[in-house]
């Protein structure tokens, strides 16, 4: 057996990386992450899962609001964020001791996103089909990219 050097700097090393692991798997979104408590009358955390992209002169934001009613659905737009607000709610009162499984999750949510650019709020439009919600935000015009022609000789 050979002798191997203690060196606490790479146990501290080691604790770190646990630590973003634990971390990463506690942030990801609730979709991909199993539920961890045992009682269905406890109320889960509800978070949209959104793809945000860019079309020249528009920011569009998508979220996943399955189970959400139009009416229950609230935005908030400013400068440089967009705020969704929502609930969802349990269909009907089910006993705890009539569950097999409960896995879906119900209550209240707010989600902000910070804009990448500053946006014309006045003209933002949403659409909602199919449990997706649909945010189209113009973008300002000094935020819009501006295109110079330039001759080389």
């Amino acid at each position: 057996m050979s002798i191997v050097k203690w060196s606490p700097m790479k146990e501290l090393e080691e604790m770190r990386r646990d630590m973003e692991r634990l971390f990463d798997e506690f942030f990801e979104p609730t979709r991909r992450r199993r539920r961890w408590w045992p009682k269905p009358s406890e109320v889960g955390v509800v978070v949209p899962n959104i793809d945000m992209y860019d079309r020249k002169s528009e920011i569009v934001v998508k979220a996943e609001l399955p189970g959400v009613e139009k009416k229950d659905i609230d935005l908030t737009i400013t400068k440089d964020s967009l705020t969704i607000k929502g609930e969802v709610k349990k269909e009907e009162e089910i006993k705890e001791e009539n569950y097999y499984a409960c896995e879906r999750s119900y209550g209240s949510f707010t989600r902000t996103i910070a804009l990448p650019t500053e946006v014309d709020s006045e003209k933002a439009k949403a659409t909602f089909k199919n449990g997706v919600l649909e945010i189209v935000l113009p973008k300002k015009e000094e935020a819009k990219p501006k295109e110079i022609k330039v001759e080389v000789s």
